[in-house]
């Protein structure tokens, strides 16, 4: 199933997603690397790290919408349906752990102060991966954004 959001004939949707689902992975990793050094350092690079997923995802967020859109099959728009609510979910929890994070006017937070914004990252984190293997079903299963009359790989090795 061709998708409408393309650039040059390439899907654009799966050219942004690594970003957000990167640097949220990230955001969460220096969470928990934080917890056993205590480098403050850690709590400024999750922060950094959260907002540019957010705009990673703010930049997928609009052709996955136009691909979503154009899904006709009943089976295949369930899952998106179900993709794009957990990504909207885990926008919207890292969204609310950044903004704890930054209540604090931006300096470190030690001790139990960080404890909530982490289990919403680690909330988000989990949406987000849930989502992710459902936009894998979208392509392997239902197709999506792949171009069926494309060139086949050479079967022989």
């Amino acid at each position: 199933m061709k998708t409408k959001a393309s650039l040059a004939g390439e899907p654009i949707h799966p050219m942004f997603v690594h970003y957000p689902i990167a640097l949220w992975t990230t955001s969460v990793v220096a969470d928990v690397i934080f917890y056993f050094h205590r480098n403050t350092s850690l709590i400024l690079i999750s922060k950094f790290l959260i907002a540019a997923g957010i705009v990673g995802a703010l930049l997928a967020a609009l052709p996955g919408l136009i691909d979503w859109l154009t899904i006709k099959e009943p089976a295949a728009k369930k899952t998106g349906t179900l993709h794009m609510v957990l990504n909207v979910s885990a926008l919207a929890l890292f969204a609310v752990s950044l903004y704890l994070r930054m209540k604090n006017y931006g300096a470190p937070m030690v001790g139990h102060h960080l404890q909530v914004p982490f289990v919403v990252s680690l909330a988000g984190l989990v949406d987000m991966m849930i989502a992710a293997s459902l936009g894998g079903k979208l392509v392997y299963k239902h197709r999506m954004g792949v171009d069926e009359g494309g060139p086949r790989p050479n079967a022989r090795s």
